[in-house]
């Protein structure tokens, strides 16, 4: 659950150990071993402690992964040598990300002066072009290997469905684990907040194994803005923001005059904020009985369609009992065992979601101790549920797909936007988001004034971007199409957050070298490598092909089951 908006919020302030990778990086920089001259210039190393300190000029071993697994995303091993070139490549790539984020002083260090040195630079482009070739020769095949994944479960259980009578489907889908009949099922689980290079830090086994076991790309691509509840209502609709709805984690209505606020249920959980039709829903449309643990949205009684089982949201749950309850749910009699009720039935579906990861990257930041151990009892988690599913021989019976719905940058009192430097907030009358602004002009004669005032702000500032959400909004961002979307945009480059003088005062703050809270921060463009997702999936929908590739996607979480997905999610598809 990400924190209450700043407008919201008591301000409390920080210093952070680390920096963000600045906005203008691409993904082919980063590959290609080419940062921008600039990166060095813009921010701050900040690094106070000797912990954080050793840990960035000691990573290369806890980066790439357990020592001694080979455990690669998206690649495999095949022969030692290449396999010890792989990871002297892929530990230059993500040494450099690193660097990029952790930023360099302002004085002489280490650090700098390996990034500034020209054979670095020719090192890590050289890196970049040994996988070029190979990148270009296999991309039609992954094109095609990605939409079969895409698309596999739906066509196939769709032209089944149509092809045979209610009760021969529902007796021959049965797959027994030696003690019971199962229907197919499937266990999804979101780790708010858990950013695709988390995989790479050492502290993942079980996902590590998990990837090998199954499929994952790279990385998968949140829907902007770049926030839990927007993207986890995509990832259950297969619809973007500006067509389900929820365009925020806050925003104002201008029909019903109203907030949505995420973290109030009086202005959230009423079932006219939620647009299209989550799968939950049409699961349960089709006897697939379901169970919803915590997922955003799923307490909004959309379309007022009953849930098998629904769990209220409780931040401070432990994620032993997250095990449990999973367990117990798989544990319930089903329709052919002994003990069966139709008032307590054995769900297919089992979606859950997972705020450890968000919370403690907003408390302390995305780089600190306190979220590798957060990570690390996250991967412990997903351990033991693969380990209760192998306990009950369900192992290759019960499809668990593990997803993320956006990343995570390190914020920073260098890296903080004065609202009143930009705009007199006396003439507005809502600000929605955060830390993207979206601005609603009380006068909306003004809108075109304080756009031009904006813009100009924005000229000599490049850390912030303005947009007109009906002129100039980035098509990329499929935000536009939604009177809910605020008429007017300020979007900061990512790590950087807009605040007003009564949340923190900028100067003072700078002056006083005051700590910034929250540490970490999303919300930013969701293109950008911080903003990054996981998507894992293994069992007898996806079917892994050893050496086999899968291309980074855009979110959406409906093609997964034994259900023919809704129609209107098709109008708005959000994977490719």
């Amino acid at each position: 659950m990400p924190p209450k908006p700043r407008r919201e919020r008591k301000r409390s302030v920080s210093l952070d150990d680390d920096r963000i990778l600045q906005d203008n990086t691409s993904d082919s920089d980063l590959h290609n071993g080419r940062p921008p001259n600039d990166l060095s210039d813009n921010d701050h190393d900040i690094l106070e402690s000797e912990d954080e300190r050793e840990k960035l000029l000691t990573r290369n071993d806890g980066v790439l992964g357990q020592k001694g697994s080979n455990v690669r995303i998206g690649k495999w091993s095949q022969k030692k040598e290449m396999s010890e070139r792989k990871r002297g490549g892929s530990e230059e790539e993500r040494a450099l990300m690193y660097e990029m984020e952790e930023g360099v002083g302002d004085s002489s260090t280490s650090l700098r002066a390996r990034k500034s040195e020209e054979s670095d630079e020719q090192r890590l482009h050289a890196i970049g072009e040994q996988r070029k070739a190979k990148r270009i020769r296999i991309w039609r095949r992954i094109g095609i290997y990605t939409a079969i994944v895409a698309l596999f479960v739906l066509l196939l259980i769709a032209s089944y469905r149509l092809s045979m009578p209610k009760d021969v489907l529902a007796a021959s889908a049965l797959v027994s684990n030696g003690t019971s009949l199962f229907a197919p099922t499937t266990i999804l689980i979101s780790l708010d907040g858990f950013r695709a290079d988390f995989l790479y830090r050492n502290l993942t086994p079980t996902l590590n194994r998990f990837v090998q076991e199954g499929i994952s790309p790279q990385y998968m691509l949140p829907s902007f803005p770049s926030v839990t509840f927007p993207n986890h209502y995509t990832m259950a609709t297969g619809m973007y923001p500006e067509a389900h709805g929820v365009v925020g984690n806050t925003f104002w209505d201008p029909a019903l005059e109203k907030e949505f606020y995420y973290t109030d249920p009086e202005r959230s959980l009423q079932s006219h904020w939620w647009g299209g039709e989550p799968i939950w829903v049409t699961a349960e449309k089709q006897n697939v009985r379901t169970a919803v643990h915590m997922w955003p949205g799923s307490e909004a009684h959309v379309q007022d369609q009953q849930i098998a089982y629904v769990d209220k949201y409780n931040g401070s749950e432990l994620l032993s009992k997250k095990v449990n309850r999973i367990m117990d749910l798989l544990d319930t009699p089903g329709p052919h065992d002994i003990g069966a009720k139709v008032t307590t039935p054995r769900p297919q579906l089992i979606a859950a979601y997972v705020p450890n990861v968000d919370a403690d990257g907003h408390l302390h930041g995305p780089n600190s101790t306190e979220i590798r151990k957060t990570i690390a009892e996250t991967d412990a988690m997903l351990g033991s549920i693969l380990s209760g599913l192998e306990a009950r021989n369900l192992t290759d019976i019960v499809n668990v797909v593990v997803v993320s719905d956006h990343g995570m940058a390190t914020t920073d009192v260098s890296r903080l936007i004065q609202l009143e430097d930009l705009v007199d907030p006396t003439e507005l009358s809502h600000i929605d988001g955060w830390p993207l602004y979206g601005l609603r002009p009380k006068n909306p004669d003004d809108l075109a004034r304080i756009h031009t005032q904006l813009k100009e702000k924005a000229k000599h500032n490049p850390n912030i971007d303005v947009y007109l959400r009906d002129h100039d909004m980035p098509d990329r961002y499929h935000f536009s199409n939604n009177p809910r979307i605020a008429p007017l945009w300020i979007v900061p480059k990512t790590g950087w957050a807009i605040v007003t003088k009564d949340e923190f005062n900028v100067e003072q703050g700078r002056q006083k070298s005051d700590i910034y809270h929250p540490r970490g921060l999303h919300g930013y463009d969701h293109e950008h490598p911080l903003m990054r997702a996981i998507f894992i999936a293994r069992g007898p929908a996806f079917k892994h092909v050893p050496g086999s590739k899968m291309e980074p996607f855009r979110k959406s979480i409906t093609h997964i089951h034994t259900h023919t997905p809704a129609s209107r999610r098709n109008t708005h598809p959000t994977h490719h």
